[in-house]
This record gives C-alpha cells, structure tokens and sequence, in this order.
C-alpha cells in the first residue's frame, strides 16, 4: 500500500493553479538541469542500482523508504532541524511559515533569528538537492515517506518533543466528548466533529483568545503544561486527576491518548513555545577551535618517535608467530581471549592495544591463517617483503591500510545483538562508518593550525551536528569511533601530542607519506653500550643484523627510546643452540659494544658455555651420553627426572623412552644445558624454520553504502535517464485500433511492423516500439530506423542516446510518433 502511495506522489500531479509550479516530485526532477540531475544522483548514489529507466522511475525510487532513511542519515543538524520543522508544519508550507516555526514569533536573543535566517537558504538547498524537499518557496512539500518518518507519533517520537495535531488526537473521540471540550472552550456549539476540531484548532492558533483562555487556568495548570511543553507531550494520570489536569483536559488543552495517558496538542505546545519547533535550532555548525598549539618540529619529532615504537611492536608481534608457534584459528573464526591475554602479556601492551596492533597487520595483509588442518595465524608472504624494507616505507604501508580500514580492533570483547563476545581477527568486527568517521576527525585537525590539537569534546559536538541521526543510534558508535581515531592515530604516529603531523597530513590527502617521515626518523645504530649489570642499552634503533643476534642473545627487558637488553643463562644458551660458539659470542659483544665487555658478562657466557653440550640426547627412542659419570648419576637420583624414564645402559650412557625433543626440553627445565646430536654425533643446530601463510589478500574494507559515482558515470546516467524520459512522454499518434489498455503500447503484427518501420527508415521519422530482450525484459523506446534487412532494423535510439540493431520478431508493437514530436 506504502508503494502506491510513493509512485502516486512521483507521477500524479496536484490541482493546478494556474501557475508553472511543479506538480509533483518527478516534474520537480523533471524541471532540473543536467548538473541538478548529476548533484542529486552524487548525494545519493543508491538511486543509480541499477540506473533508473526515466525521471518518473527515479522519483519513485526517491520516495522509497529505504532511500529517504539513508539521505535523512546523511543530513547536518539544521537541515534535519529544517526538514523535521516541515513535518509539523502544513503540507504545503510557505517559506515565513517555516521560518516562524525555526526561529519562534518573537526574536531570539543573541543573534540567533538572523543565524537562522541566514542559514535557512543553504538548508532548504540540501533538502532540495537531495530531493526530500520539493517545490518553491511558496509550496515547499517534504517527500511523504520523510514526512511519515518524521512527524511525531506514540512510538515514534520526534526530536521537537511535540505531539499530534488536535485533528489528530480527537481522531478517535465520540462526537458528543468533542462538543463538550469546544463547550467549555467557551466556544459555540457545531453541528459536526469535523467543525467543533476546526474550531477548536482555530482557538489554539489563535494568539490572543490562546493567552485569554491560559489567563484563565489554575497556577498549578501552568505548571503540568510547562512539563509538557518541550516534549516529551505524554503524561500519565489516574482514573480520577488532579483539579489542574482535569480543567486542562475538560478544555482540550490535553487530550485523552489512551485511558491513563494525556498529550498535550501540537497547537497548544507550539503556542507555548513562541512558535519554535525547536528548543535549540542549531544553524551553524559547532566550531573545533586548537586547545594546544604545539611547535610543528615538535608534533613531527613526537609523532616519528611513534612511528618507530609501532614499526618494533609490529615486527615483534609477527616474529612472536612465525615459527609454528601462533595462535590456533577459533571454529567460528578469530582469536581466543586466552591467546590474546598471552599475546598482550608477550607486547607488555593491554589487550585493547594488543588487537589492535594484530588487527592492523591483519589489514596490511601481513598476517593471515594458514588455512592448515590445524588452523593457526601466521605471518604471510608478504611479510617478508615488508620486513626488507626501509623503516618509512614500512610505516607508510601500515597507515595506508589503517586509513580506509572498516574493521574496528576496539570492539574486542565486547557483545554483539546475540551477546556473543567479540574476537580479534572475528568475522564481526567490520563497521562500515569507521573510514567515514577517522577520514573526518582528520580532516578537522588538518583545518586547524599546524601544530594545533583540538579539544575531544569539541570535535565530538563537531561530529554530532554534521551527523545527528547517526550520532543518535547504535549506542553513539560514531562519538566511539572518534575517540579511537584519536587514540590510534597517536599509536601509529599520524599525529603527535594530538595535533597532526606533516607526514599525517600527506596520508589526509592522498600522497605518499614515505618521504616526509624518512628525515625525521633517526638512522639506525650498529653498537650497544653493554653494562656490569648483565644488560645492553640500545641508544637507538639497531640495525637489522644487529637487532635479530642481539634478540636471541638477550631478552628486551624495557622499551622506549633506549631499548634495554638482558643477558640471562636462559638467553645465552639459547644463542649456542642456534650454533653460535662462546668465541663467536665474545667477538660479536667486543665489535657492536662501545663500551669494554664487562667481566660478569665473559664470565656468564665462558660457564653456560662449559656446561653447554656436556649432556647429549639421540633417538633411543632418546639417549642421553656424557663423559662426566657423576652427572649422569646426579640425575638419575633426581626426583624431577622420574617422568623421563631414565635407565643406565653404560656409565656414560642414559636411555629414555621420551621424544628426544621431550628429554631436551625436561633436563634444560631442570637447569640443564643439554644439546641434541646427530646419528654421527654432531650438535644438532636448533634454529626452526619461519612458518609462512600460502599468499593472502588483505581483507576488504566493508564499504557504507554504494560508491560515489565519478563524473563518468554520472554524465552516461543523466543521459540515459534523459533519453528514458524523452520515450516515456513522447506523444503518438493514436492507432486505428485502440490500444487494450488506454496509455500502453498497441500489439501490432510482424507485418505491419515491417510496414511501419520501413516507412520510418524511408521518411527518416521516428517511431514508438515495444521490444522484448533475450533475457525477457519488456521496455518502450523510441528509435529513428535507419535500415531495415535479414529481419533486424537498425537505427538511432534515442532512449539509449546511440545507434542500435534490433530483431524485429522481438518486436511487439510499433506507433507513430504524433507530429509536434517527431
């Protein structure tokens, strides 16, 4: 029934009234230039799926409800004000009518009239331009389905706090009830309810016998309507009200709405109100104005700093999971709470920063799931690309992916509508304002000073008035997504101390934000200062080769600016396992370390080194051999070893029936530094192979809606839509047998088909046909035949704007076109 409705508004006009005014929306479309035409279908893009056949479809697809529900999203505060003011307002409304019910019958103080006045234009031109308002100044008409979305209802309530009409709340009132309030109205009796309701909306838009009658009411009446007057404009009374209620209802300055429940007219609240639809219209626009104003050497210098500590936490997550060793791919797909516990705990990050970071190389493409038996997340190929490159390439690479990312790493943890928790790297993580949303919290730091940062509640007003509805639902998501642009982005290094950075600004605007980091970024250091306290300060970051000897000799003990290393017995061991030699140790300490190597450090190395290899395991399953029989002997007797299976074979020999992987990792949990051997009785050198994901595609970001169209596509659309237009209201000369059912095309046979586009093709006219596609489409065009032969005419269609073939056994009729229109 809604669809009927919809198209009778599109097509059907309005009583004329003598003058050019447009009728109905489709001749408001109708009556556009190409570029009014090309600005609508830009500020709507889902009016182009697919591209409609003429204005008449486009119209219709205008007022369909999905379609005005995401324009009305898309509206500022005071165009959302100024169409929500419409919808309380008469259909059709005047231009003072609707200024009236914005700026109030009396002068707001403060200037705010002539703000409202001022901006009233600029609104009307968006409503307009965006087709949810119609019409001139003198006949402005909100599309119905917008005026059914925003005229206040009982489960509807609108944003102005006001009610239903008088007309609207006696709907269901018996006629006598009616007379009675009119009576005690002071006014005279009618013969009908429709009469008494206009009389009684007559006295409620009447300013002076309206403050008569209130001069009348009880203290205690005013005060019931001053709770009402703002909205919302229900109450709740009992069976039996208070005197002030009562003499309120008895003279309709309340209503009944349901037994227990009053509303306060619309007539009546805005008489109160001074007029105003609003409490607080909104003209202009929150401003964002620097609550700090940093140097910008500073802000770069910051925001570098950063840019290195993400670059070293990325590099750190992925390396953490290249050797086998990620974490298992949940069944309904993500991380679970314990992996990321473990993960966070291994960054020494909170686990909202934690997903973060994963889920930013997840996005960069540079972590996936290996799609094994036994699912687990994995560096990709990629990764090893990434890796080589310079640091301001790397980091260029992570913010281009973070910037148009929908997924959103801060939801983690929470619930979703089924109460579910939410995972990293989970299927349910995508919210598709999020680019919207960190786009424009940029771009409103790019417009402050260099060097500026704004204050977090002025930007979020910022948001809320640019986009009110969205800020209104799904729990303020967008107020949300704001403030994790702000954190991330001080994460990633895209500003500094909350102001944006000059490489920040070049990935605003589309370049290529490399460049203008590398200069700010220190140059990496080959040395260490090693101490006496078994640690090594980084006094920067370390070149590559460095770094990664460095990471298997030593164990980061603090991070920041001067990265700290710990040399453990643990990490010393480990650094002989992957075949290094304690001479090979000393040498490399004695060429990257600045300062002398201190003796406590030679000390640890020389003794884990003695002990290194003493003990060999093999396939006994495992043995265990050693020269020295006391040790054997010594372990033998230890309790800790009893779920190994020791047994002597030899004095020197030990036999297991544990994986020697098992024995190695039991005996160096016992404090041990065994080392695995060959069958030939070589030290087996323990360095595990990098695990890597088959090649991935990074994950697409879930667009908000259909495309922007390029001004390609507009152009071809406006045209086509045009063409389409000039078919379905061309006028045709009348056949001589009516047509079945007045308005259509008639059926014709293949012969006087023939006939008929033979002559066209000969005259050069143009004529109306009916064809049938291979897919079974029906459609109406309007073609001038240029030949005909071999059963196909060719000629120019004017409802595709080019030159077309056709079979003429897909034809179903044909007609000439009447003579003003050829």
């Amino acid at each position: 029934m809604g669809t009927v409705r919809r198209d009778q508004e599109a097509t059907v006009p309005e009583a004329s009234n003598g003058g050019s005014a447009p009728r109905s929306l489709a001749e408001a479309l109708r009556a556009r230039d190409d570029a009014g035409l090309a600005e609508l279908l830009r500020a709507r893009p889902d009016l182009l799926g697919p591209v409609p056949n003429d204005v008449t479809q486009l119209a219709t697809r205008a007022g369909t409800r999905a379609s005005v529900v995401r324009a009305l999203d898309r509206l500022d505060r005071f165009a959302l004000q100024t169409a929500e003011a419409l919808a309380v307002a008469p259909d059709p409304c005047d231009l003072p009518t609707l200024e009236v019910l914005l700026t109030g019958s009396h002068p707001a103080p403060g200037g705010m009239t002539d703000a409202i006045r001022a901006a009233l234009p600029a609104a009307l031109g968006t409503l307009r331009a965006q087709a949810v308002v119609w019409g001139g100044d003198d006949r402005l008409r909100l599309v119905r389905t917008a005026r059914e979305l925003l005229t206040p209802g009982p489960s509807r309530p609108s944003p102005t706090g006001l009610g239903p009409t008088v007309a609207e709340a006696t709907a269901g009132m018996s006629p006598n009830r009616v007379q009675q309030i009119v009576v005690t109205a002071g006014l005279p009796a009618t013969h009908d309810p429709v009469s008494a309701v206009a009389a009684l909306t007559g006295l409620f838009t009447d300013p002076e016998r309206m403050a008569a009658l209130l001069d009348e009411a009880p203290a205690e009446a005013h005060q019931v309507l001053d709770r009402l007057v703002w909205g919302p404009p229900y109450g709740e009374v009992t069976a039996d009200p208070a005197p002030p209620v009562r003499w309120l209802r008895d003279r309709g300055l309340l209503l009944p709405a349901s037994a227990r429940t009053l509303v306060l007219p619309r007539e009546v609240a805005l008489h109160l109100r001074g007029g105003r639809a609003h409490r607080v219209p909104e003209p202009v626009a929150p401003p964002v104005p620097a609550a700090r104003e940093h140097r910008p050497q500073l802000v770069d210098a910051n925001a570098a700093g950063q840019a290195l500590t993400a670059l070293a936490t990325v590099e750190e997550l992925l390396a953490s999971w290249e050797h086998g060793n990620g974490p298992a791919v949940l069944r309904a797909g993500g991380l679970s709470v314990r992996d990321l516990k473990r993960t966070a705990a291994a960054l020494d990050l909170a686990e909202p920063t934690a997903a973060f970071w994963i889920e930013l190389a997840y996005a960069a493409g540079l972590l996936a799931s290996d799609g094994e038996a036994d699912e687990r997340y994995a560096p990709t190929p990629a990764y090893d690309d990434w890796v080589e490159l310079p640091p301001h390439r790397r980091w260029s690479a992570l913010v281009t992916a973070w910037l148009p990312a929908s997924r959103t790493a801060r939801l983690v943890g929470e619930q979703d509508a089924k109460g579910r928790t939410l995972s990293a790297l989970g299927p349910e993580l995508d919210r598709s304002a999020a680019p919207e949303v960190r786009r424009r919290v940029l771009e409103l730091l790019a417009a402050l000073p260099e060097g500026g940062s704004a204050d977090t509640g002025a930007l979020l007003d910022r948001l809320a008035w640019e986009r009110p509805v969205g800020a209104r639902g799904a729990g303020d998501l967008r107020a949300r997504l704001a403030r994790w642009t702000l954190e991330e982005a001080e994460l990633l290094g895209v500003t500094g101390r909350g102001a944006l950075s000059g490489p920040g600004r070049a990935l605003l605007a589309g370049q290529d934000p490399a460049p203008l980091l590398a200069p700010l970024l220190p140059e990496p250091v080959d040395h260490v200062l090693l101490q006496a306290d078994l640690t090594a300060v980084a006094p920067g970051p370390l070149d590559r080769e460095l770094a990664e000897t460095l990471a298997v000799l030593a164990v980061v003990e603090s991070k920041g600016g001067a990265t700290v290393y710990r040399f453990t017995p643990g990490s010393v061991r480990r650094a002989l396992d992957s075949g290094r030699s304690a001479a090979e140790l000393h040498a490399f300490l004695t060429a990257h370390s600045r300062t002398p190597v201190p003796q406590p450090l030679a000390y640890l190395i020389d003794d884990v080194a003695r002990r290194h290899g003493q003990l060999r395991v093999g396939a006994a399953s495992s043995y265990l051999r050693c020269d020295d029989e006391g040790l054997l002997g010594e372990i033998l007797a230890d309790k800790r070893s009893a779920g190994l299976s020791l047994r002597r074979l030899a004095p020197t020999v030990l036999a297991s029936q544990a994986e020697p992987t098992l024995l190695l990792d039991g005996l160096r949990a016992m404090g041990y530094a065994p080392a695995a051997e060959s069958a030939t009785g070589d030290v087996l050198v323990a360095r595990p192979a990098a695990h890597r994901t088959p090649p991935r595609t990074p994950p697409a970001p879930v667009p908000d809606g259909p495309p922007v169209p390029d001004e390609t596509l507009l152009a071809a659309a406006v045209r086509a839509i045009r063409a389409g237009d000039v078919a379905a209201t061309a006028v045709r000369k009348e056949p001589a047998t009516p047509a079945p059912v007045p308005g259509e095309l008639p059926r014709t046979t293949a012969a006087e088909t023939l006939a008929t586009v033979q002559a066209a093709a000969l005259t050069g006219s143009a004529v109306w046909i009916g064809y049938v596609n291979a897919e079974g489409a029906a459609s109406q065009r309007v073609i001038a035949p240029v030949r005909v032969e071999g059963g196909f005419v060719t000629g120019y269609d004017h409802t595709a704007d080019e030159v077309r073939t056709y079979a003429l056994h897909r034809i179903t009729g044909v007609a000439e076109l009447a003579e003003d229109q050829v």
